[in-house]
């Protein structure tokens, strides 16, 4: 199969089983070659639409009243959930993080149901997802640093110093597990769908994929963004010690 062409960012193309990320545009890079990949052109997509959202959202809010109603009453509604979401379970100290969380769950959510409409979601790369965990990560880190200085260093050695390498390996699994926790879950959605549309086309073009689809991409999606949010959020509560 050709690893060159726009088509290429559906996950199937044709009678093929296709859940494999693909090369689409070669580029020279420090004396190699590197390629631009199926995960780039949907990410820049997703990204795009993600903008397009927030522009019409801001726009929505700026000329909005004080009765609010239409586009401005979802958005603030979606708002004081994302700030209750929060705040419940983060406690005192949540207002720092809303911004984040809400910026990871909007990206996690449409990259995980953009399958609906025929493209292969970045999500299902595990490059993507490790890079979302390598952030958390950073995040978590920084603010229980922030909060108990070199107190983290010391809880490595709780309650007894010979558990230190066990409490090491306990902190670097936690990007691995969030990573591949999301990875896994999208992508396996992506494969049964890749394997319908290959393997069954008489039925694909009876529509039955339909559900096939409300659950992998939507259903699942949805589940999968709520999940890696609130392990955010626990692992930043924990850390702090709230």
């Amino acid at each position: 199969m050709e690893m060159t062409g726009l088509p290429m960012i559906a996950a199937v193309s044709g009678s093929d089983v296709d859940f494999m990320v693909h090369g689409l545009i070669p580029l020279r890079f420090m004396g190699g070659q590197v390629w631009i990949t199926t995960t780039h052109v949907t990410t820049l997509i997703v990204m795009i639409f993600i903008l397009i959202l927030a522009a019409a959202a801001r726009k929505a809010i700026l000329k909005g009243s004080e009765k609010p109603a239409g586009v401005q009453n979802f958005v603030e509604m979606l708002v004081e959930t994302l700030d209750g979401l929060v705040q419940g379970s983060m406690g005192r100290h949540w207002r720092p993080f809303v911004n984040y969380i809400g910026a990871i769950m909007v990206f996690i959510f449409i990259s995980n149901t953009s399958g609906l409409f025929g493209l292969r979601p970045p999500t299902a790369d595990y490059g993507t997802t490790l890079a979302l965990a390598l952030i958390t990560f950073v995040l978590i880190q920084f603010s229980a640093f922030k909060t108990k200085k070199l107190g983290v260093i010391k809880e490595l050695f709780e309650p007894i110093p010979i558990l230190f390498p066990i409490n090491l390996i306990g902190e670097f699994a936690t990007p691995l597990s969030m990573s591949l926790r999301l990875f896994g879950n999208i992508m396996a959605g992506t494969i049964m769908m890749a394997l319908w549309y290959g393997l069954l086309p008489v039925f694909a073009k009876l529509g039955i994929p339909a559900f096939l689809h409300v659950y992998f991409d939507l259903f699942s999606g949805a589940i999968q963004t709520f999940v890696f949010a609130m392990l955010t959020m626990t692992f930043i509560a924990d850390k702090r010690g709230v």
